[in-house]
């Protein structure tokens, strides 16, 4: 098997995947899901703490730190938008807050997950540090995951306030 049958099997398998998880993922985005606001910081604190592993097993040096700063900012600036995407509703009997995603917010999971491949099998070929992109996209990933929870945390908060003094 040459190299190159052996990317275009890797590319098949990621696309085969992707496909299945976001199928699955679109499947039960029909239904509303309870919205725990006590544990919304759990995944961003699991993140957070695997990028600083990452980064410090190998710390990034110099202009690396201002594009970490970038990577980390426009993670949050689409992720703020993407918790704006998502549907939060309040029952105003029980107070309980119910969450649905929306399609357009897993358009940005999708640009992630193919930019991440694109550069994991072509990124060495540009010249790219592995390592380093691989610093970048958790980087973006915490700012997309926390924005995300953090936006959706005061907007719960704000519609469930307005619920309980009965707006």
């Amino acid at each position: 098997m040459s190299p190159q049958t052996g990317t275009w099997i890797g590319y098949a398998i990621t696309a085969a995947v992707i496909a299945v998880v976001l199928l699955l993922r679109l499947r039960n985005m029909r239904r509303a899901r309870r919205l725990r606001l006590g544990t919304l910081w759990i995944v961003p604190a699991i993140v957070l703490a695997l990028t600083i592993a990452t980064l410090w097993n190998l710390p990034p040096h110099g202009l690396q730190f201002l594009w970490l700063a970038v990577a980390l900012v426009a993670g949050a600036a689409l992720g703020w938008r993407r918790g704006m995407l998502m549907r939060i509703t309040i029952d105003p009997e029980t107070h309980r807050i119910d969450q649905q995603a929306s399609p357009a917010a897993m358009l940005f999971i999708l640009l992630i997950l193919v930019l991440r491949q694109g550069l994991r099998y072509e990124g060495s070929a540009l010249g790219m540090d592995v390592a380093f992109v691989t610093d970048l996209l958790l980087a973006f990933a915490l700012g997309l995951i926390a924005a995300t929870r953090a936006e959706m945390f005061i907007r719960a908060r704000r519609l469930l306030a307005m619920a309980r003094a009965g707006a």
